[in-house]
């Protein structure tokens, strides 16, 4: 991916108006911020949008970043936000909408070869939203503690925690669907 210098380098270039250092942000970011996205919501278009809404935002904000400072921390600071501020928009849409489909269910039903190897976005999706959260930056986004707790406003502390007891729950869930046992690959 490259290295934080190399971020910090192009985030100071892309606020002086470098088009090429924005263009390289995006290109490099990009998937990762989708993968976060992607963990977090129900399908890919939204994820698209709120991938599209945070660069959108990443250009209004430019210049509050610091330079010197690690890039990633701000960047998900500003993508968790995006996504806080689309949940409570949907919460708000979804009380209106919920009044006038009462008793359709247009969810679709799983394949039948689903049931046995879960997917992430399910597994992530029994955790409270904290744990959801620190593990989605932790070990889809890659990023360190450190990192993850500026993201989030957390301490260090807070972080290890909501991650051991997010992983212990997913390797509870795995043990109980009867795909792992008490060592899962990784998972402390």
């Amino acid at each position: 991916m490259g290295s934080e210098i190399d971020l910090q380098d192009l985030m100071a270039r892309y606020q002086q108006g470098d088009r090429e250092a924005a263009t390289a942000l995006v290109s490099r970011l990009s998937p990762q911020l989708h993968r976060f996205f992607l963990v977090k919501v129900v399908s890919r278009r939204y994820a698209d949008d709120l991938l599209q809404e945070t660069w959108m935002r990443i250009h209004e904000v430019r210049h509050t970043y610091r330079r010197g400072e690690p890039v990633l921390p701000w960047l998900y600071a500003i993508a968790r936000h995006i996504r806080v501020d689309h949940y409570r928009r949907a919460i708000r849409s979804e009380g209106r909408e919920r009044a006038m489909a009462v008793g359709y269910d247009t969810r679709e039903a799983a394949p039948a070869g689903a049931a046995r190897t879960p997917d992430l976005e399910a597994l992530l999706g029994t955790l409270p939203e904290s744990q959801r959260e620190v593990i989605a930056l932790l070990k889809v986004s890659g990023m360190s503690l450190e990192e993850v707790a500026r993201a989030t406003s957390s301490s260090v502390g807070s972080v290890k925690q909501k991650a051991h007891r997010g992983y212990k729950k997913l390797r509870e869930l795995l043990i109980e669907m009867g795909l792992g046992t008490r060592e899962i690959g990784g998972l402390p």
